[in-house]
């Protein structure tokens, strides 16, 4: 199954309930929310209100990527405001095994992400936790970057990961996901694709994500295979 995750740090904010509506009714199944304290990265950008109010608005799940110093202390407030699933990065977090059972108890799904400069291995003892790893393909804090290739072996490797360890874990990967991308990404076994600027750039939301998400059922089911796209796995 795959998802797209439309991110939505290239939408115009001016409009952001009508730019996701027109990717929702595209395709994507996710939305994709980067919340940036311009600490542990050098942006800042969203907070719970905006969560809260998308809640309100959105038909599909809210994947909220916290890209924060002390994640720990808004994992509460975001799932209150009725995000679906929590990721944090391995590199912000001190008791990474703590921070994904506090998500986990607070009724959100647990993610981990990993920079593009972090192995996979670190993450060895907290993949039974998590819902999902999120590869960052590009450094994060901002849109628009190109694809890093060496991540294409990263996501093979943690595909690998899984079916040795029977684990369940689905792969993210956000950054660079465009249509001259999409297909390798999907090749290698991501299966939640994060896209920004190919969604929301352009000024056809819908369109974008359509054919976005059509390259990358092509690539997962092969030439003249491509499956009816049936929605979000919980």
């Amino acid at each position: 199954m795959i998802d797209l995750a439309a991110s939505i740090l290239s939408a115009n904010f001016a409009c952001l309930g009508a730019e996701v509506q027109a990717a929702v009714e595209g395709g994507a199944t996710v939305l994709h929310l980067d919340i940036m304290d311009g600490h542990f990265v050098p942006n800042l950008t969203i907070g719970p209100p905006v969560v809260a109010a998308l809640r309100k608005v959105s038909p599909v799940s809210l994947d909220c990527h916290l890209m924060i110093e002390h994640p720990d202390e808004f994992i509460p407030v975001l799932a209150e405001a009725g995000v679906d699933w929590i990721s944090v990065h391995q590199e912000a977090c001190t008791h990474l095994d703590r921070t994904l059972r506090l998500i986990a108890s607070h009724g959100s799904k647990p993610g981990v992400v990993i920079n593009p400069g972090t192995p996979i291995h670190v993450l060895d003892e907290v993949l039974p936790l998590v819902h999902h790893v999120l590869v960052m393909s590009v450094n994060p804090g901002f849109g628009g970057q190109s694809f890093i290739h060496s991540s294409l072996r990263k996501i093979e490797s943690l595909s690998e990961v899984r079916e040795s360890r029977g684990l369940q874990f689905r792969i993210e990967v956000d950054g660079g996901v465009h249509h001259e991308t999409v297909a390798s990404i999907v090749r290698a076994g991501a299966e939640i694709l994060v896209a920004g600027s190919a969604v929301f750039e352009n000024g056809n939301p819908r369109e974008n994500a359509k054919r976005l998400l059509e390259s990358a059922l092509l690539a997962a089911n092969g030439p003249g295979r491509v499956a009816r796209y049936q929605g979000a796995s919980s």
